[in-house]
């Protein structure tokens, strides 16, 4: 097939061996660019109904959600990514285009997803323009999602009080905390910054175990920072490690490191990417199975979203790092990459319905979106090859 041929021009051997292998070469970059063509031309039709955005596939035909789903910021950040990758100011347009579909959002306070939703979108937006309206929408989404936050616990709320818990958090919500610190630089209100510390301090003490593995759900007493429960909701079981849990973590350390440099955040960091690097459980491709704890049969999902968010978190967390930690980490997100961009995971030009990776997994136990391709699963596969080739050129 066509792409084989692509991908072995691509990736030389002895350049997967090595932190310092050479530039990313523009074929890739053209293919991904040429597969999501499709995917746009597929989900222009959906652009005049009420959900308009892309997700996943549903019985192999093209599933499009609301701009109130948690994943509505995926694709348009998929463009800007794009735009990154290619210049092409055909894949700017497009992305502000879907970017502005999500401006009501700005507003929406029963979420804590609007890090996902609008960081992804207005915040990638930010990074290739100047746009006094776009920082705006940054700021009031800050402002919307602080509103979630239970000061006396320490956190900010996840879902709605349930029947289940009384007050969720789950380790996804380390992913919105970059906006916050986007609105405080934009606004220079440290209200943003202060709470996001307060969260990520109050999830280091209560959701990681011994190892550093984490809980998924943790159930908080709202007047208090007592827990009532621990759950992993959407892995094997409770004290199970969920893979895309794991890379959240990850990726939220990361970033708290970035944007404060306290060094404990690199510290936890650190200790999480040790967990996923040397799990016994994790496949020869690296492309980590659904949980890490769960029974592996040849019928096990794999989930290639968090493959892909632990390879972009890799390479920024490489930056921040000793030379040996530096190479483990930028070799191991190579390893990732070029699992990520071959057989079985790269669909084929035209396939797919335009999405770029197939084998991910939503949320199994409730048999939701399994073995499919998932917008965000696409969302971090380019940034980790924009951060690649960024890494490159600074090499």
């Amino acid at each position: 097939m066509m792409y084989k041929r692509i991908f072995l021009v691509l990736f030389l051997v002895s350049g997967w061996c090595n932190a310092q292998e050479p530039k990313l070469e523009e074929t890739l970059i053209d293919r991904v660019s040429e597969q999501y063509e499709y995917l746009y031309h597929y989900s222009i039709k959906f652009l005049d109904t009420d959900k308009p955005m892309p997700r996943t596939l549903v019985e192999g035909k093209l599933h499009a959600v609301s701009i109130y789903d948690w994943t509505s910021g995926f694709y348009p950040g998929s463009m800007w990514n794009l735009y990154g990758l290619t210049n092409n100011t055909e894949w700017k347009n497009r992305a502000n285009y879907y970017t502005k579909l999500l401006e009501p959002l700005q507003f929406y306070t029963e979420t804590h997803d609007l890090g996902f939703m609008i960081g992804d979108s207005y915040g990638n937006a930010l990074k290739y323009m100047d746009n006094q309206d776009y920082e705006m929408v940054i700021v009031q989404a800050a402002k919307s999602l602080s509103s979630r936050f239970k000061p006396k616990a320490g956190i900010l709320q996840s879902w709605n009080s349930n029947d289940k818990w009384q007050c969720p958090v789950i380790i996804d919500n380390m992913m919105n905390l970059e906006m916050l610190f986007e609105a405080t630089r934009i606004s220079g209100d440290s209200t943003y910054y202060n709470i996001a510390v307060a969260h990520a301090n109050t999830t280091m003490r209560n959701h990681f175990r011994d190892d550093y593995s984490s809980y998924h759900v943790l159930d908080y007493d709202i007047n208090t920072d007592n827990i009532l429960k621990r759950n992993t909701a959407q892995g094997y079981k409770d004290e199970s490690a969920w893979a895309r849990g794991q890379a959240w973590g990850l990726y939220g350390y990361v970033i708290m490191y970035r944007e404060t440099k306290d060094a404990k955040y690199l510290a936890q960091a650190n200790n999480i990417a040790n967990f996923i690097i040397n799990h016994k459980n994790l496949p020869v491709d690296k492309i980590p199975y659904w949980d890490y704890d769960a029974p592996v049969t040849n019928k096990t999902p794999r989930d290639a979203s968090a493959a892909a968010i632990t390879a972009s978190a890799l390479y920024e967390l490489s930056t921040y790092v000793n030379n040996d930690l530096n190479a483990l980490y930028v070799n191991r997100a190579n390893n990732i990459l070029q699992s990520l961009a071959a057989e079985p995971y790269l669909a084929e030009v035209g396939t797919n319905e335009g999405f770029l990776l197939k084998h991910s997994t939503g949320h199994l136990p409730i048999n939701s979106e399994i073995d499919v391709p998932i917008n965000y699963a696409d969302y971090y596969f380019l940034e980790a090859l924009l951060r690649q080739r960024n890494l490159n050129k600074d090499n």
